[in-house]
């Protein structure tokens, strides 16, 4: 596919995320930038206008709200939450005013990552935003700082949380909702093939076609305010991409940057769909959180990854974490890498039971059997 026709699928695009990160919208003293974010409500509203369906995924309550406290957020956790109480409300409040001068009715939703962790909380998530769009509301979503459990990744080696920043957050809402779109909005320009800041003749890189091991290797740390940077953008990006959605990261502080990205002008660095994952396995792949690890032989991997089979015990070397039967698990190869996630059949502790041995043997040594495999194939999401 050419250039132009990935600019057309962003210009046709019928439902948009937008992410707004921490960084655009505050200005150099920490005070939320009021001209900067009404130029945004003002351009989203004139899409919304036009017939879009516009979801915002919005930064910014920790610091706005560590600014009005006068405080440092990153002293505690709880004073992280305590923050976060505030500036949301200072947030919510200017987002609601702005688009209300458009006859634009919001929606305020606060996600932790147990509205994706749990399978039912996922399905009632997308169930709810689906009928506020419907509705002709706009959702307004922020990660519930107030309540968040990512300080839980301290408490064992394998869990690992869906999603601990608005990039990650906003693929995720963008994929369950099957979005046509994900505008990162960052004070970056794009993605570039170098560091613009050390390298002055650094350019910019279009289109990425495929978020490759080549690709992430242009990733830089987080700029400072924020919790994402070039790496969780790309995380993100990959979220997106496999959904069957295009993305693009461009640089909010560039003005009226949103009319300008849907006039066809040239910004920002546009990712392109690579495949659609049935939703299950998006689900599966990303948006859950991973409890556990299954070590794999190699001939356990060449199964999974070129016959679509299921795991069996037999190729399970070492088992990892602390989960129960139906939470995700990571599958790790013999090198340390994750290939793949699933679905457990069986807790942790059968697991550890039974790796290594043939299918036939999980009755006499359990005293009974769900399965013959410790994760199906319908239930396995490669990466």
């Amino acid at each position: 596919m050419c250039f132009s026709n990935y600019r057309n699928r962003m210009l046709n695009a019928k439902r948009i995320v937008f992410k707004f990160g921490t960084n655009i919208l505050r200005n150099d003293d920490g005070d939320i930038s009021l001209s900067r974010v009404y130029s945004f409500i003002e351009d989203a509203a004139k899409l919304k206008k036009s017939g879009r369906e516009i979801i915002i995924v919005t930064s910014g309550a920790v610091g706005l709200g560590a600014k009005k406290l006068g405080v440092d957020s990153d002293t505690s956790m709880s004073v992280k939450q305590a923050c976060a109480a505030v500036g949301q409300c200072q947030l919510m409040s200017i987002y609601e005013n702005g688009f209300d001068k458009y006859g634009i009715t919001t929606a305020q939703i606060l996600l932790t990552e147990e509205d994706f962790t749990q399978r039912i909380k996922y399905l009632s998530l997308h169930d709810t935003l689906n009928t506020l769009i419907s509705l002709g509301t706009l959702p307004i979503i922020n990660q519930n700082d107030t309540v968040s459990t990512e300080e839980l990744d301290f408490y064992q080696d394998a869990f690992e949380v869906c999603f601990s920043d608005n990039d990650k957050l906003s693929a995720l809402v963008a994929s369950e909702l099957d979005a046509d779109l994900l505008v990162v909005l960052s004070d970056i320009d794009g993605l570039f093939d170098d560091n613009p800041k050390e390298n002055p003749n650094a350019k910019i890189i279009p289109v990425v076609t495929e978020v490759t091991a080549d690709i992430e290797k242009y990733a830089q740390n987080a700029s400072k305010g924020g919790r994402g940077g070039m790496k969780t953008k790309l995380n993100a990006m990959r979220v997106v991409t496999r959904s069957g959605g295009t993305a693009i990261i461009a640089n909010g502080k560039t003005p009226h940057i949103i009319s300008r990205l849907f006039n066809n002008e040239q910004l920002g660095t546009i990712f392109a769909p690579v495949e659609n994952l049935p939703n299950k396995k998006r689900w599966i792949a990303y948006a859950t959180n991973i409890t556990g690890q299954l070590y794999v032989n190699d001939g356990a991997k060449k199964a999974l990854l070129e016959k679509d089979s299921s795991l069996l015990p037999i190729g399970v070397t070492k088992i990892v974490g602390d989960f129960r039967r139906g939470d995700i698990v990571s599958i790790i190869d013999t090198k340390g890498n994750e290939f793949a996630r699933g679905m457990a059949n069986y807790n942790c502790s059968d697991c550890k039971r039974i790796i290594g041995q043939h299918s036939d043997n999980i009755l006499q040594i359990l005293g009974y059997k769900n399965y013959d495999a410790l994760v199906t194939r319908d239930n396995i999401a490669l990466l």
